[in-house]
């Protein structure tokens, strides 16, 4: 692979991993701080360079990614003051790696294009575990010529590297993705709950499941906080699965979809986050159904 210079915005839990690998597979990196700074003094501490401004590194970098909450924090960093619009030379290709609106990533790559800067959407599914091993799953939404362009990038920390449609796509995907995950939490947990009513525990319920056809790597990071108590077994908070379900529904309601289900999961989540447990992770949420049904999982 050709040495690029590539920028990194966003070297949090699942970033840090990302970056990383990027540099380690024989890239120039540069790196811009937020509120944490262990992470980025690691990354200084490995070779990489420090910027003071998206608009900086948008000047300096061939590839600038992205990874950050979702579409609000996108938004900002380019069209932000000193964000990437005010800084980026033509030619500069911006891969947003963040769980992102696609109805937004659609307007800003229009916003993008007209100065020659070409955005792509390139979510990621597993874990920070994966980040840091180089082997998350990305869904790419971009033109077949502008994927191959950055593949090699991309394939610093993804190993499964999946090309879903052209730009909005990948986002798309991703609220899929995601819904069908946070969807089989919601199941989960109600199925707990019920059990814990009637007498059947989380041991004896994920004995049944375990390994069997009902299984898969989801419903065991899920089942490994149920019954061993990990918090660290799946590091995805409930406010960001809460974030992806709203706009999932702004799609769905663009499309003109009917979304029973996704309803009511959002309203699961939407309920867990107004009683102030959005920082808690995903498979925490047999935890709050549970206590909605006044029974005790941990008991």
């Amino acid at each position: 692979m050709a040495k690029r210079i590539v920028g990194f915005i966003g070297v949090g839990m699942m970033g840090h991993g990302m970056a990383k690998n990027i540099l380690e597979k024989g890239n120039d990196l540069l790196v811009m701080a937020h509120t944490n700074r262990a992470p980025v003094d690691d990354l200084l501490a490995r070779g990489a360079s420090e910027v003071k401004s998206a608009a900086e590194m948008a000047g300096a970098a061939d590839i600038v990614v992205l990874c950050v909450t979702g579409s609000p924090q996108v938004e900002a960093i380019i069209r932000g003051p000193q964000g990437i619009l005010a800084g980026a030379k033509p030619g500069l290709t911006l891969i947003d790696c963040s769980s992102s609106d696609p109805i937004s990533t659609k307007a800003l790559a229009a916003e993008l294009a007209a100065i020659d800067v070409t955005l792509v959407d390139a979510p990621l599914s597993r874990t920070p575990k994966e980040a840091a091993e180089g082997t998350l799953d990305c869904m790419v939404g971009a033109e077949p010529e502008v994927l191959e362009a950055v593949r090699p990038v991309i394939a610093c920390f993804a190993a499964k590297i999946v090309l879903v449609g052209p730009t909005g796509a990948g986002h798309t995907m991703k609220l899929l993705n995601n819904f069908v995950s946070i969807s089989y939490a919601a199941i989960y947990s109600e199925a707990l709950a019920i059990g814990a009513h009637v007498g059947i525990s989380p041991a004896q319920f994920h004995a049944v499941i375990h390994g069997g056809r009902m299984s898969c790597g989801f419903y065991e990071t899920f089942m490994k906080y149920v019954v061993e108590r990990d918090r660290d077994a799946h590091k995805f908070s409930l406010q960001n699965a809460h974030k992806d379900l709203r706009y999932l529904a702004g799609l769905a309601n663009e499309a003109g979809a009917v979304t029973f289900v996704g309803a009511q999961v959002k309203n699961y989540l939407a309920s867990a986050e107004a009683m102030g447990k959005g920082e808690d992770y995903l498979p925490m949420l047999s935890d709050h159904v549970a206590m909605l049904n006044g029974v005790r999982l941990a008991d």
